[in-house]
């Protein structure tokens, strides 16, 4: 038998010393062929010619794993495996079979019975068979160092033993002292916990604040917001065709003003967690539609050239989606892509189409971003350059919101620039069901325009003056006749000398609120058949409901819309009319 080979290894534990690998076969070459394969991995590798042979060496040492045929005579590999996992020594010595047959099954199950890890057939493959060993030998170093670990674990629990048991017995001594200081130590922990809990609670109330601001903000917005939508609604119905300039120009702010308020209440509402989306089938053209007419002021006013360049087939791909939402996704990158070139420079909107998804495309040819800089797009409130935001607008959330929405429809939105001036690619990538119920196109979702009916008589309240005079105008425009009250305390009092139809009230007044005078003019003589209509700059679902609680039938958002408004009006019992727009779910009076 041949002296068994050792491989020097670098220095350390006993962990890392070479492993004990036991090649048994009958035959020589065999023997010599698996030595000459296993020498490069370093282990300790002795032979045995028979399976007595073998037993006999497991009685000197411990062995990694063992290496045996299964065909040889006088014991054969089975019975030698069997053998060797009866002594409790040796039960969890891995053996590796060796077998230059077809072993069937039943062998195989016998085998697996008998303790065996593997097998490994004749012809050897000397890469299958080395990599086999060396993980059976890394496991048996790893259970070595376990083993050596729990050993001075042993060691140093029967020191900590003996040192508690030492100090105990000098606590035992002092037993008040050390009472006295647990409870100042009980004292300490207390504290620590209540200023923890103190720390939690105000950065609740921080964001309950931050929550409140941005509402609050936009409520102080919509308040000029109103006076210049209503105002652009008069310069509209005056047919002054000298004032269309400055009608279009009021109209494109406005509309600016409205989406920066609504990117700050979809901002706060995505951090709540609140941000909800009223998905169906809709066909992707009609989307891209509505977002080009949402920037087309923006493109006419910037001398910038829109390029469609749809695949066929791909713009009319059916998407599950919230079509306002994702329109305000495609508006959002068109408005970037004219605010970030220069004018007289082409925009391009593209769509093409895949098993299973639709792309859309916005590409300018601006200012272009580095790779910094497109790494960071999507992060809230990030801006590329402050000067540049500066002198260009926007709030730096806009981009956030889009990415967070078309997630939200199970998609991506991605940047691709090649640098500065060479502008940038944005590509919204949406999943298209396998079978999409009828698309809901635009022309279907948007509201009709009902038509003017005269003879309604109006009250309109509100503490601030230019928002309730411009309501009044448009009104009187639609053919109504108007009454304004600008004080809440004599709201009841027009009221019953008037005897208005329907009643427009601003929620947010000084002395009096909106939901106390809507109480009191319910109380008073037509009460019953008096249309209340909430005009507010507070949109959220619990102030929809108070509205309603305090016995409003309608909860208008300023700035109003005109249709909205003229179909309120239409809807009363002196007129026939269209659905109610807007309901707070209060029946009709």
């Amino acid at each position: 038998m041949a002296a068994p080979v050792s491989r020097e290894r670098p220095p350390g534990t006993a962990a890392d010393a070479p492993a004990s690998v036991l090649l048994v076969d009958d035959q020589p070459a065999r023997l010599l062929a698996y030595r000459a394969i296993l020498e490069p991995l370093g282990e300790d590798l002795h032979e045995a010619s028979s399976g007595r042979a073998a037993l006999g060496q497991l009685m000197q040492r411990d062995f990694a794993v063992i290496l045996l045929d299964v065909n040889m005579p006088d014991l054969d590999g089975f019975e030698t495996a069997a053998m060797i996992h009866q002594h409790p020594r040796f039960e969890k010595t891995p053996i590796v079979f060796v077998t230059a047959v077809n072993v069937s099954d039943l062998d195989r199950i016998r085998g697996y019975e008998l303790g065996a890890v593997d097998y490994v057939t004749v012809p050897v493959i000397p890469e299958i068979l080395r990599s086999k060993v060396s993980v059976l030998c890394e496991l048996h170093r790893k259970r070595r160092e376990l083993q050596a670990a729990n050993e001075e674990l042993a060691v140093a629990n029967d020191a900590l033993r003996t040192e508690k048991a030492r100090e105990l017995q000098q606590l035992n001594h002092s037993l008040h002292l050390a009472n006295e200081m647990l409870a100042a130590r009980n004292e300490e922990l207390l504290r620590q916990v209540r200023e923890r809990e103190s720390a939690e609670q105000q950065l609740i109330e921080l964001g309950r604040r931050k929550d409140e601001f941005l509402a609050m903000l936009a409520h102080e917005l919509r308040n000029p917001l109103a006076a210049l939508s209503n105002a652009i609604h008069v310069l509209e119905l005056s047919r002054d065709e000298d004032r269309s300039a400055l009608r279009r120009m009021m109209e494109r702010q406005t509309r600016l003003l409205v989406r920066l308020i609504d990117d700050l209440l979809d901002a706060a509402r995505i951090g709540r967690g609140k941000l909800a989306l009223k998905a169906a089938p809709i066909a992707l053209k009609s989307v891209l539609d509505a977002a080009v007419e949402t920037v087309s002021p923006l493109l006419t006013a910037g001398g910038r050239l829109l390029q469609l360049d749809f695949e066929p087939g791909a713009a009319e791909s059916i998407v599950q989606a919230d079509p306002e939402r994702l329109s305000q996704v495609f508006s959002n990158l068109l408005s970037n892509a004219v605010k970030y070139s220069d004018s007289g420079t082409g925009i391009t909107l593209a769509a093409r189409g895949g098993a299973g998804w639709i792309e859309a495309t916005v590409a300018d040819h601006g200012i272009g971003l580095t790779a910094e800089q497109a790494a960071r797009i999507f992060e809230p409130f990030h801006q590329v350059d402050a000067a540049i935001e500066r002198s260009r607008g926007g709030l730096g959330i806009g981009l956030t919101l889009a990415r967070q929405i078309v997630e939200m429809h199970g998609g991506t939105l991605t940047v691709h620039s090649d640098g500065l001036g060479h502008g940038s690619r944005f590509s919204v990538r949406l999943p298209v069901p396998a079978e999409a119920a009828p698309a809901i196109t635009a022309a279907a979702r948007a509201p009709q325009a009902a038509a003017v009916v005269a003879g309604c008589r109006a009250l309109v309240i509100d503490d601030n003056h230019d928002s309730a005079d411009t309501l009044a105008m448009l009104l009187q425009l639609l053919g109504h006749e108007v009454r304004c009250v600008y004080d809440p305390l004599q709201a009841n009092a027009v009221a019953s000398e008037f005897v208005p139809d329907v009643v427009f009230l601003d929620l947010g007044m000084p002395r009096m609120s909106g939901h106390e005078v809507a109480r009191v003019l319910r109380a008073g003589g037509r009460g019953s058949t008096l249309v209340l209509v909430a005009v507010t700059g507070w949109g959220q679902p619990e102030e929809r409901r108070r509205t309603h609680d305090a016995g409003f039938d309608h909860h208008l958002v300023k700035p109003v819309e005109l249709e909205v408004v003229a179909r309120i009006c239409a809807g009363l019992p002196m007129a026939a009319a269209p659905a109610e727009p807007q309901p707070t779910g209060r029946a009709k009076h």
